[in-house]
């Protein structure tokens, strides 16, 4: 797969005045481009103050020249070149009719993120990684069109950087969503991944996925007692991926007895202070 990343360094942005207006005409002037099926856009110049949209719009207003694109990326930066949280995303609303080939979209960032109607009969892969997604996109997600999906991995994330629900909006979502091949679930990096966990094993989906990630977030033995008593009714269920976690040892100890793959790396420690108890998920700011 010919594959190709645009990202700006600080030298293009502070000397050569570099944003996101001019990253897509770099990539539309590409030589490259119209034999690209993987594209990956990285930082497009500070990118906390200017949003992804006129790269969005662009790919929109000249898709005949991403006809053969199958993945997408935007926003692939590390912190040093943006908190994930601080990334100003786009409205989407108009790519999905753009790129009819597309079978893998990652975004990263939800600020100002709206997917508007998703209706796409190709897609196969989509991922936010966020430090809080809003409920709006949740709802798109809800309603969304994507007969052919097998993965939908979401980081949930937090209160302080974009998390507007709770636990009934993820329990929604997953009851009235339709992706009759999804095998691939994460609902990841929340702070309430026992509730989250709670909602999960009661869903539809558990009856036809391989693999399921409640990876990242707070999850505690509360969560691990729901998984150990459900997960022995799911043979399909191949593996689960619990990586970054507040188990007990203890608890490690009976998950790994399953007769299922399950991933329990990283576990993390609870911060206490002046009597209270503190956990995070791993990915927030």
């Amino acid at each position: 797969m010919k594959s190709k990343k645009f990202f700006y360094t600080w030298e293009d942005i502070d000397e050569n005045n570099k944003n996101a207006g001019t990253m897509i005409e770099d990539i539309i002037a590409d030589s490259e481009l119209p034999q690209l099926e993987e594209l990956i856009i990285g930082c497009w110049g500070e990118s906390w103050d200017n949003n992804a949209q006129p790269i969005v719009d662009g790919i929109v207003e000249n898709k005949e020249k991403f006809a053969n694109l199958k993945h997408l990326f935007i926003g692939d930066m590390d912190f040093e070149e943006c908190e994930v949280s601080w990334i100003e995303q786009a409205d989407y609303s108009k790519l999905w009719a753009a790129l009819p080939a597309l079978e893998q979209l990652t975004i990263k960032g939800s600020s100002g993120l709206e997917l508007g109607e998703i209706n796409h009969s190709n897609l196969k892969n989509f991922e936010i990684i966020c430090g809080g997604l809003p409920v709006s996109v949740i709802q798109s997600i809800e309603k969304a069109k994507l007969p052919q999906l097998e993965e939908l991995m979401l980081y949930i994330g937090v209160e302080d950087y974009g998390f507007d629900g709770n636990v009934s909006d993820i329990e929604k979502m997953l009851k009235n969503s339709d992706f009759p091949n999804l095998k691939i679930l994460g609902l990841m990096d929340s702070e309430i991944q026992d509730e989250i966990t709670e909602v999960v094993v009661k869903s539809k989906y558990m009856k036809q996925i391989q693999k399921l990630a409640l990876s990242y977030g707070t999850l505690t033995d509360k969560g691990g007692e729901i998984l150990l008593k459900e997960l022995p009714s799911f043979e399909n269920i191949e593996e689960v991926d619990l990586e970054y976690h507040y188990l007990s040892d203890e608890m490690v100890a009976k998950l790994d007895k399953l007769s299922i793959d399950i991933w329990t790396d990283d576990p993390q420690e609870d911060d206490e202070y002046d009597g209270e108890v503190y956990r995070y998920p791993m990915l927030t700011e």
